[in-house]
């Protein structure tokens, strides 16, 4: 199977501590975590929406891609991630169907889960990401 599920839909925000009450207080979402992916130049806030995740991120800087992402078209959805296994599998066939990726091979996202992103030029206008979830300890046993 190509693609396991939607892993989480990922919405720019210029400040986590400005966007996160709409969730938490308002919207009565639960808040998993913060944390920051220096590789990416983000802050990102994982929130539980039923059984998917919404992942806010929070530019570090103004040369981050979601700070030029957030000047070009503002804040909102910036990409959906579709979990996958075998990341670079998938990458392969992808490529040989013909879609543009934005990277070649995968790198490390949030959570240190592997990632890869499909270039929307390929997609209709929809950023996608590739998302393969880190084992965690016990299913690595």
């Amino acid at each position: 199977m190509m693609i396991k599920n939607i892993d989480h839909i990922g919405i720019a925000v210029k400040s986590l501590d400005e966007a996160l009450p709409l969730y938490t207080e308002t919207l009565k979402l639960k808040l998993e975590g913060i944390e920051t992916v220096e590789s990416q130049g983000v802050k990102v806030a994982f929130i539980l929406a039923g059984n998917t995740r919404l992942e806010l991120l929070e530019a570090l800087s103004p040369a981050s891609p979601i700070a030029k992402f957030i000047e070009k078209r503002g804040e909102g959805i910036h990409h959906v991630a579709l979990g996958v296994d075998d990341i670079e599998d998938r990458i392969k066939e992808i490529k040989e169907a013909g879609l543009r990726m934005i990277d070649d091979s995968s790198r490390k996202g949030a959570h240190n889960a592997d990632v890869a992103f499909v270039h929307p030029k390929s997609t209709a206008g929809v950023l996608y990401e590739l998302c393969e979830q880190a084992l965690s300890k016990e299913e690595q046993k």
